[in-house]
């Protein structure tokens, strides 16, 4: 069977339009190719060249000198010594190879002395009125097991003896934390636990101080507070004293443990009261006063022997000496106890309604210008200071008749 020709185009067939799009998209391709390689290309010759011109004049320059110093050093090298030895000056030899380097600027004599120099350190600004970071309320438990291991661990930038402070800023205050303390190691675990991160959030300069009742003598909580302020006045220059019993524990850490206008009480509302005041002229458990403060109501009183009345009587001073007592937010003052059954050799000052009544005619002769005691020992531990004293015994009751 015959096959059939194929047919011819025509004299004036011409492609589709798909077909000369492609077509230009393919130019316009190659196109931009080649102008990118022209880019690349140009590119290398300009580093290039600037590669040769930076070698070319460190070469050149490193040869002058070498020549230079080679050429004149014979002549040169006694005149040298000699204007050095005159002038108290030192001269010292350069690499010269550095970029922008001059034979000048080397060899001008130094006026600086031999030893190393280090500059001064920048001053830190102030520490924030409001740190922030701060975290607000606290969870705060006593149901897991505490040990000293745990509690050091958990805060390596406090110092020994308890002291730390901001190394970002400039505190206001240098703050003594003073604990009245006897037997009640556990309770100490747990205090430490939560305020040493709560204090360093707080951004302070802060010390802790136990102070330590030796003896089977009745307790006096206020005595031992006089003494922890004398004792720490020795160890740093303090300006902020703070108060606290051990069983006392903030829940929040905006309960800011520095110094105020006014004498602070800062735990007003306890869960063992129910997370309120118990009574206006409550100055209990955890206060604050500056040194100037402190001096002008004549410290505490050291004559109340067993629990109760030496913060009333406190708060008298303070009300007393034309001063106001100031308080944290309800919401934020709130504290947790530590459960404890009363210590022995602590039990309720009898005469302590008495004393209270009578604040105003024993305030200027008992308090810290009265203080007597005995300094047995002071031993610093990575958490805290311990200040082990004597402080006698109180005086015999008066005989009922």
């Amino acid at each position: 069977m015959p096959v059939a020709a194929p047919r011819q185009r025509s004299r004036g067939w011409r492609p589709s339009s798909s077909a000369m799009t492609r077509l230009m998209l393919g130019r316009t391709l190659e196109r931009i190719c080649k102008g990118v390689l022209l880019l690349c290309l140009l590119h290398f010759l300009i580093m290039m060249i600037l590669y040769f011109d930076v070698y070319s004049q460190r070469f050149d320059l490193f040869s002058r000198f070498n020549n230079g110093r080679n050429g004149s050093r014979n002549n040169a090298s006694g005149v040298a010594a000699a204007a050095a030895a005159g002038s108290g000056h030192h001269y010292y030899y350069y690499n010269l190879s550095r970029p922008n380097a001059t034979l000048a600027s080397y060899l001008v004599p130094s006026a600086q002395p031999e030893t190393n120099q280090t500059p001064s350190p920048k001053p830190l600004p102030p520490c924030p009125d409001n740190p922030p970071g701060l975290v607000g309320r606290l969870l705060i438990e006593f149901s897991s097991q505490m040990t000293m291991e745990r509690v050091q661990r958990e805060n390596p930038n406090v110092t020994d003896g308890g002291r730390y402070t901001p190394p970002d800023c400039r505190p206001r205050w240098k703050v003594a934390i003073i604990i009245p303390f006897r037997h009640r190691e556990n309770h100490l675990k747990y205090w430490l636990h939560y305020l040493h991160p709560i204090l360093r959030r707080q951004r302070i300069d802060y010390g802790i101080y136990i102070i330590n009742q030796l003896g089977e003598e009745t307790f006096n909580r206020a005595k031992l507070l006089n003494v922890g302020y004398t004792e720490t006045l020795r160890d740093g220059e303090f300006d902020c004293f703070i108060f606290s019993d051990v069983d006392l524990i903030p829940m929040d850490d905006r309960n800011l443990y520095h110094c105020y206008d006014q004498p602070r009480h800062f735990a007003i509302a306890m869960d063992k009261f129910g997370f309120r005041l118990p009574y206006a002229g409550y100055f209990g458990g955890v206060s604050g006063l500056s040194k100037k403060q402190f001096l002008k109501i004549n410290g505490f009183p050291n004559e109340y022997w067993g629990w109760g009345g030496e913060d009333d009587d406190i708060y008298n001073r303070i009300t007393l000496n034309g001063m106001k007592v100031s308080r944290p937010d309800v919401r934020i003052g709130r504290y947790r106890m530590i459960k404890h059954e009363r210590d022995k050799h602590n039990e309720p000052n009898p005469q302590r309604f008495n004393k209270i009544q009578n604040t105003k005619n024993t305030m200027k002769k008992d308090g810290i210008s009265s203080l007597t005691y005995r300094l047995v020992q002071v031993k610093r531990y990575p958490l805290y200071t311990n200040i082990s004293v004597e402080i006698g015994k109180p005086p015999p009751r008066p005989i009922k008749g």
